[in-house]
């Protein structure tokens, strides 16, 4: 089997199809059916990610610094869902702090309570945060403002980026190559007008989704029991 990355993807796609496969060299200049195929496995892996804004192989931590007397923050520009729950500075012997969960407060507290930390400059309102809260724009802010440059972390889950490298590689797991593949093959046949093979790839695409859907996603927390039997 082929290298998993951008290349290796379409290239399934061009094997099922019997076509001559692309190489390194040849891949960025590839037009007509290829570059068909490119967009195909792009569009399957968007389709994969779009069908569920939670999936765990999406999941990130980011780690940054806090600036002294800064209440807000930018989040990265490919978060698709920001876990507000897990924002926590981490212990830091050098500052003296220890590992502190900030607790979130709604938007509209933040206005109501704690809005003029933005534009007081007093040293005495400074101090290590306790709070967190999410704007309506792209980021975060904590209160009160740090006394120091502490370090942050919170967790995220990507909105994964375009395939353009012919070594770029999804974040979506090797294991399941085989349904961007399938995505990928709706396009491919409707490309050469095959109807009937393209609706059956929609088939095992959205059957590929459902199972993934079912070993990530579907889980349930099960309690033993402690009961005895007579």
């Amino acid at each position: 089997m082929s290298t998993y990355n951008f290349l290796g993807l379409v290239n399934d796609v061009n094997r099922r199809v019997n076509e001559v496969e692309l190489t390194s060299s040849n891949f960025s200049s590839s037009v007509g059916f290829y570059a068909a195929v490119k967009d195909a496995v792009n569009a399957a892996v968007r389709e994969i990610n779009q069908q569920q804004f939670e999936w765990p192989f999406n999941h990130d931590t980011q780690k940054e610094y806090l600036s002294e007397g800064e209440v807000r923050y930018l989040i990265p520009r490919d978060v698709k869902t920001l876990d507000m729950d897990s924002f926590r500075i981490p212990r830091d012997t050098s500052l003296g702090n220890d590992t502190v969960r900030l607790k979130l407060i709604s938007y509209e507290d933040y206005l109501d309570k704690y809005l003029d930390s933005e534009y007081n400059t007093s040293e005495s309102i400074k101090s290590l945060p306790k709070y967190v809260f999410r704007t309506p724009s792209l980021e975060y802010g904590v209160v009160p403002p740090p006394d120091k440059d502490y370090p942050i972390a919170y967790e995220y889950y990507r909105s994964p980026v375009t395939l353009e490298l012919y070594s770029d590689v999804p974040t979506i797991p090797e294991d399941f190559r085989y349904i961007i593949v399938e995505g990928a093959m709706v396009a491919a046949h409707n490309f050469r007008g095959d109807n009937e093979s393209s609706q059956l790839s929609q088939r095992q695409f959205e059957a590929g989704i459902k199972a993934m859907r079912t070993l990530y996603i579907n889980r349930y927390d099960y309690v033993r029991s402690t009961v005895r039997g007579q």
